[in-house]
């Protein structure tokens, strides 16, 4: 399916490569301009820098990502990739460089698209407000991502999450499951929770039998 952001570019009347709408702008192309090797290696270069910072912002945009996942992601796009052909022939495609992507990377990150605080606090924000998430399971998770401690820390510490609150979510949601006061305890300390939160939150609810 063609593009409507991308626009073809040929070379005495044949199809060499796509740009990007904005980088036929910023790199100056024409019709009727006259290249030689080198700049034709420069044009083809940023065409595949265009396709992968397309594709990788249309991963960030499905949500947000931690600069790991992004990595990740972009590393995944360097490798060989197996695919059939119309004939049903299978090939191998060349992934995108290793330098390419470290340059949609800092790109990314440069546009704000990627932010490890930002996506510390949606992920904070958004993980399980129904069901209930011990902070200490939210650290553990953005530690996961790849997200340094300070920021995890800091985001936690500004949010009006509490684990107080978060316990009576999951007790509510858990009770008819773990009947057993014992076996309730220690399915909240495997979420992380700690032992006096737990004790008082089922006091509070009037369910505990210590």
């Amino acid at each position: 399916m063609h593009n409507p952001d991308r626009v073809n570019v040929s070379i005495d009347g044949k199809y060499q490569f796509s740009l990007d709408i904005s980088q036929i702008t910023d790199l100056g192309v024409r019709v009727g301009r006259e290249l030689d090797d080198d700049e034709l290696a420069v044009l083809e270069t940023e065409s595949q820098f265009g396709k992968l910072y397309s594709r990788a912002l249309e991963y960030c945009l499905m949500r947000p990502h931690s600069v790991r996942e992004v990595r990740d992601y972009l590393y995944r796009k360097t490798l060989r990739t197996k695919y059939k052909t119309r004939q049903g022939e299978v090939r191998e495609k060349e992934g995108y460089s290793p330098t390419l992507a470290t340059r949609v990377l800092e790109k990314l990150q440069q546009k704000r698209y990627v932010d490890d605080e930002q996506f510390a606090r949606w992920w904070v924000e958004t993980r399980n407000r129904t069901k209930g998430t011990s902070l200490r399971k939210l650290s553990n998770e953005l530690r996961a991502k790849g997200v340094e401690m300070q920021i995890v820390e800091e985001v936690l510490a500004a949010s009006d999450r509490a684990d107080t609150d978060e316990l009576q979510k999951l007790i509510a949601k858990k009770r008819t499951r773990y009947p057993d006061d014992t076996k309730l305890i220690q399915y909240l300390a495997r979420q992380g929770f700690r032992y006096d939160d737990i004790a008082q939150a089922l006091r509070g609810s009037d369910e505990f039998t210590a």
